[in-house]
């Protein structure tokens, strides 16, 4: 039989990986009660994220329709388009007398449940232009909020990209009681305002004069607009 080395004596000792049975509790334990947090391990959340819910996108817009200054005695105009790709407007704004566009969603009959939502996520293209989401709900309070004239809206303001798309996230929690592009702090005999989210009855977009704080909107700009809205989405 042919060997590898001559003299076996010169040849170094054959090497075990184990001389005997590994111990793995005396191994875990020379390392240590952490020892098993130290390993590295793969995904520690094996569950996909959640996936938006969409609340409106493409044809589904629908029945959105315009309302402009021109129901305060403003002059600004401007028109809906609705196609595969979302809705589209196209106007005029003019400062004086009024100072504001918008495209607003028809009335939710039943409401809109969004009560499983965070919030809403919005799709668009807005050209730079600051606008503002308002969202109108039925109230808890008996109805009174229908009663105020102008109508309760809960508020947000928000900025777009330049050029191309924009996509924007709105938490319900930074939404603010506004009537009229006033804020309001509460209701008569001390009622508390409250956001409902599980009774959503209209969605409005806005470009306005004034900010969702009352002052002027620094993003305010008379003349051409044009508007894409490709998809609404409500938030998990």
């Amino acid at each position: 039989m042919l060997s590898l080395c001559d003299n076996e004596s010169a040849c170094p000792p054959r090497r075990h990986v184990f001389s005997r049975a590994p111990d793995w509790e005396e191994f875990w334990a020379s390392r240590g009660p952490h020892a098993l947090m130290d390993l590295p391990c793969g995904s520690q959340d094996p569950s996909p994220p959640a996936t938006p819910r969409s609340v409106v996108r493409g044809a589904g817009f629908s029945g959105w329709h315009a309302l402009n200054d021109t129901v305060m005695g403003g002059q600004s105009s401007g028109q809906c388009a609705v196609g595969t790709q979302g809705l589209r407007f196209d106007g005029e704004v003019v400062e004086a007398g009024g100072g504001f566009v918008s495209v607003r969603s028809p009335v939710f009959s039943p409401p809109l449940d969004l009560s499983s939502a965070k919030g809403l996520e919005l799709h668009l293209v807005g050209e730079g232009r600051r606008f503002k989401l308002a969202v109108a709900c039925a109230d808890g309070v008996a109805g009174l909020t229908e009663l105020i004239p102008g109508g309760l809206r809960w508020v947000h303001e928000f900025g777009t990209e330049a050029e191309g798309p924009t996509r924007v996230t709105i938490p319900f929690a930074e939404l603010t009681p506004s009537v009229r592009a006033k804020p309001v702090g509460g209701l008569p005999l001390g009622l508390p305002l409250r956001f409902d989210p599980s009774r959503i009855t209209r969605l409005q977009l806005l470009h306005s004069r004034f900010g969702d704080d009352g002052g002027p909107n620094a993003g305010f700009r008379p003349g051409p607009i044009h508007l894409e809205i490709h998809a609404i989405d409500a938030l998990p």
